[in-house]
């Protein structure tokens, strides 16, 4: 597999919960809930004053990570649609990797709701870039191991990726 982050990448993973699309709505437009099974972030909290989502509500990320250490990303809700799909795009304010908003971010995350076989199929995504991230200036760094570090971070964001869906899958009812 050859992965290049200087192209854009977009991963998915997937899983069939047997759960209402409302049930499963309510856990992931919860912004909390990746702090519970991801290997980074580490705590979120709303900003501006948002207590939910809503399309332009923002809230603050702390990531820590053993390669690039501690950082905050600020994520802006892009996309909302009840029981369908919540989005929202990464920048880091403090400008560590250049320039990033919510219209050109590190990445957009999602989760997209679909319901299927009486229950919801729950499909979360990013999307890396456009902007630059921690992963494009490692490589930046050291373009020889340019494929190897993309390859890691890949298998990093599948593996928290995985540990999100199923937690999911044990925290809905039933």
């Amino acid at each position: 597999m050859t992965v290049r982050f200087e192209e854009g990448l977009t991963l998915s993973e997937e899983i069939h919960l047997a759960a209402s699309p409302a049930e499963v709505w309510k856990l992931v437009t919860d912004i909390e809930l990746p702090t519970r099974f991801s290997p980074e972030l580490k705590r979120v909290e709303w900003l501006d004053g948002a207590t939910e989502p809503a399309v332009g509500a923002r809230f603050a990320g702390h990531n820590e990570n053993e390669h690039v250490g501690a950082w905050v990303t600020h994520s802006e809700v892009v996309e909302l649609e009840s029981e369908r799909r919540f989005a929202w795009a990464i920048s880091v304010p403090d400008g560590r990797y250049g320039d990033s908003s919510p219209d050109a971010p590190i990445a957009t995350w999602s989760f997209d709701l679909v319901p299927e076989d009486g229950g919801t199929l729950l499909r979360q995504t990013v999307v890396i870039g456009p902007a630059r991230s921690g992963v494009t200036v490692a490589i930046e760094q050291n373009p020889e191991r340019a494929e190897r570090i993309a390859e890691g971070r890949v298998a990093m964001l599948r593996g928290g990726m995985r540990a999100t869906l199923e937690g999911v899958r044990e925290l809905v009812p039933g």
